[in-house]
């Protein structure tokens, strides 16, 4: 493996473990930094490897919240360990929407959407949306302030916004947090509910694309993958304790100026191309 690949690769899990967890798209700007770093290898490689690298994201994930996502703990009260499958239920009927509509039009939305247009839009609507939303709901009583607040019915009303991630540029944890939002949630148990959300839908995408690619690695694909993926499993623990620390006493306006600001860069980078 040469060395200037194993730097684009390093890159490249850099960028997914912090965009895959803030507001801001991961999809979209693993898609644009691959069209300017150029990773050398072929287009069913780099399809599948933007999508499973973020398995090193999601095991972040389950390696900070395994003792709360644990229900079967020996340090937690039979309340407790019901209270954790409810949790686990909910994120169940959540997934539901973007895993049937994922698994039904995943080759049509890699054929018609994984490019640069997409996601400029996405970027610069939904970074409006934040702003708007933000601006409107500042006011408005939090109903959901843990995660025993959060019913069945919000919990797959939040799945229906899980949807619009599947359009990249739209972010996952973006779409999530937003909708958790507006039915009423605070935005650190939006954030956490998007996180839980995060494990199976992202195992069952990475997990289908390894099955379209075919298990069929080199060596030096091999390599390129697991530094993507440890990469972005070191990125995204930091990424996380942020995102948590900074939205305590600040709101998601800033993420959505950044997508607008973004946008319109990609748009006047790729006119001039």
């Amino acid at each position: 493996m040469e060395f200037i690949e194993l730097l684009k690769t390093i890159l490249l899990g850099i960028v997914e473990g912090i965009t895959e967890w803030l507001p801001i798209s991961s999809t979209g700007h693993m898609i644009l930094l691959d069209e300017w770093i150029q990773l050398q290898a072929s287009d069913a490689f780099k399809e599948m490897f933007l999508v499973v690298i973020q398995l090193g994201a999601i095991l972040a994930v389950v390696v900070l919240y395994f003792e709360r996502l644990n229900p079967f703990s020996a340090k937690k009260s039979t309340s407790e360990k019901k209270q954790t499958f409810d949790t686990w239920f909910k994120v169940i009927v959540g997934v539901i929407p973007a895993a049937v509509l994922g698994l039904l039009f995943d080759d049509w939305l890699n054929d018609h959407l994984y490019n640069y247009i997409t996601v400029a839009i996405t970027l610069i609507l939904y970074g409006a949306l934040f702003i708007v939303i933000e601006t409107t709901h500042q006011t408005k009583e939090q109903t959901i302030t843990s995660m025993k607040d959060l019913s069945y019915k919000t919990a797959f009303l939040i799945g229906l916004f899980q949807v619009l991630s599947l359009i990249p540029g739209t972010s996952r944890s973006g779409a999530t947090i937003l909708g958790g939002i507006i039915l009423g949630g605070s935005r650190v148990v939006a954030a956490e509910f998007s996180f839980f959300l995060s494990i199976p839908v992202m195992f069952g995408a990475s997990f289908l694309k390894l099955y379209k690619f075919g298990f069929n690695f080199t060596g030096v694909e091999i390599v390129t993958l697991a530094i993507g993926m440890v990469t972005a499993f070191i990125v995204s623990i930091i990424a996380i304790k942020f995102l948590l620390g900074y939205i305590k006493n600040h709101d998601f306006k800033v993420f959505g100026y950044y997508r607008i600001v973004l946008g319109v860069l990609v748009v006047i980078y790729f006119l001039f191309q």
